[in-house]
C-alpha cells in the first residue's frame, strides 16, 4: 500500500462523518476511531511512518473493533468496516512510503 491509498482511505472516512446509532459501545467506539485517526494523521505528517507503540496500539484497536462490529446495527457497521481497513491499510504499508 502507498501513501496515496491512506490519503484516499481518509478523506472517504472523514467525508462520512460519525454515524448515528445508539450502543453500549459508542464510547469505547470512540475512542478506537480516534486513535486510528490519530495513527492516520502521524503517518501522513511522518515521513517514518507509524512506530512500533503505535503499530501494537492499532492492533488492539483492530482486535478490538472486530469485537464490536458483529454487535452494530447495520446501517452503521459500514462505517466501522471502512475504519477497520484505514487500520489495517496502515499496518500493510512500509516507512516512507
Amino acid at each position: 500500500m502507498d501513501r496515496n491509498a491512506i490519503i484516499t482511505a481518509w478523506e472517504h472516512h472523514c467525508a462520512d462523518g460519525w454515524p448515528q446509532f445508539s450502543s453500549p459501545h459508542q464510547g469505547p467506539l470512540m475512542t478506537i476511531d480516534t486513535v486510528i485517526g490519530g495513527c492516520v494523521v502521524y503517518y501522513l505528517d511522518s515521513s517514518d511512518g507509524l512506530d512500533a507503540q503505535r503499530c501494537a496500539i492499532l492492533k488492539d484497536c483492530l482486535n478490538d473493533l472486530d469485537d464490536l462490529t458483529d454487535e452494530l446495527d447495520a446501517e452503521c457497521r459500514p462505517y466501522f468496516l471502512r475504519l477497520r481497513r484505514l487500520g489495517r491499510l496502515l499496518l500493510d504499508t512500509k516507512p516512507g512510503l
